[in-house]
């Protein structure tokens, strides 16, 4: 009985450090989206920037007529314009830089299949689920693999263009805990509304 005990307090406890290195990497990917976000916005204000200095340049060319403006202001116009165009360049590399990072960031394996296997549209419901109101619907039938959760089968869907969320699978399953999915359970991936 004991041992019985402990192997279920392994196992809670192996359940909290997988959730616990999901919920970290998510938030290093919301706040590498966060400062690439900022990145971008500083990109534009500086293209903004360029142009209406650009557009300033312009004007005084057309007001002097060619006698107006010393060379020294326009020297100096050069010049911003210049340093703009530096920082523009620097934030640009530093913009792709951030994305080559995110493309490095990976939820840690441990044994979970990163894609279901897709099968063909069928026209089923879930094994052992209600049929969804209104009789049959579209979609696919996915068997459970060891370290499945909602949000990792919803994912590795999108990654096959199949625009479904947790939320979604969840109301297609009724009566489904998400909680206690079970190695080999059958449920049903709604298809999108087409």
């Amino acid at each position: 009985m004991r041992r019985i005990s402990l192997w279920f307090l392994v196992c809670l406890f192996a359940a909290g450090v997988l959730r616990a290195q999901d919920s970290g990497t998510q938030q290093q990917i919301d706040q590498i989206n966060g400062r690439l976000q900022d990145l971008i916005d500083a990109q534009a204000l500086q293209a903004k920037r360029l142009d209406a200095l650009e557009k300033e340049i312009g004007d005084l060319r057309d007001k002097s007529g060619g006698t107006g403006v010393s060379p020294e202001d326009l020297q100096k116009l050069a010049d911003q314009v210049q340093e703009i165009d530096k920082k523009r360049q620097e934030d640009r590399e530093l913009i792709l830089k951030e994305i080559a990072k995110l493309g490095k960031v990976s939820i840690p394996s441990s044994g979970r299949r990163s894609t279901p296997n897709v099968t063909t549209n069928t026209t089923t419901t879930a094994v052992g689920s209600s049929p969804p109101a209104g009789g049959k619907e579209n979609g696919y039938e996915y068997k459970v693999a060891a370290g499945d959760t909602l949000m990792i089968i919803a994912k590795a869907y999108r990654d096959q263009g199949i625009k479904v969320t947790a939320e979604q699978i969840l109301k297609a399953n009724p009566g489904l805990d998400p909680k206690s999915l079970k190695v080999g359970q059958k449920i049903f991936i709604p298809a999108p509304a087409q």
